[in-house]
């Protein structure tokens, strides 16, 4: 279900699942295009010799995932910050489930902050944050 207005959220309403697509070709893709690539994020043996788990979802690629699961949600909303905190890597070809829960909601400002998490399918939390959308008054 998405939201137009500040009027549409509650508050502790859970947004719907988000599971991006985090195929290695994308993680390398997006590397490339931002001037990071290597092994880290374009190869599982690669990433393995330099002391990795596999090759990695680059940080900044994990937080977009985050705004386009709030855009999924609220695709009028003008996500104003996030803050990430990053517990372990997100690895490349291994499912993502992003959920977030609505915690605070400013209607004059038409403001909502959101607890936001990324696990992987064994329940472990990779990365964890909030963020603040702005949405319509009316």
């Amino acid at each position: 279900m998405s939201v137009n207005t500040i009027h549409d959220v509650e508050f502790g309403a859970e947004l719907p699942v988000f599971e991006p697509d985090t195929r290695i070709e994308n993680t390398m893709a997006f590397a490339k295009s931002v001037g990071w690539g290597g092994p880290r994020f374009e190869d599982h043996e690669g990433a393995r010799k330099e002391g990795f788990p596999g090759a990695l979802v680059p940080g900044i690629m994990g937080m977009g995932f985050l705004t386009s699961a709030i855009h999924s949600w609220a695709p009028n909303g003008n996500v104003e910050h996030i803050d990430t905190v990053f517990r372990a890597p997100m690895l490349a070809d291994t499912p993502a489930i992003i959920s977030a829960v609505v915690t605070d909601i400013d209607e004059e400002e038409g403001l909502v902050e959101l607890d936001m998490t990324v696990k992987n399918t064994k329940d472990e939390t990779r990365v964890f944050g909030t963020a603040k959308v702005r949405l319509p008054i009316e």
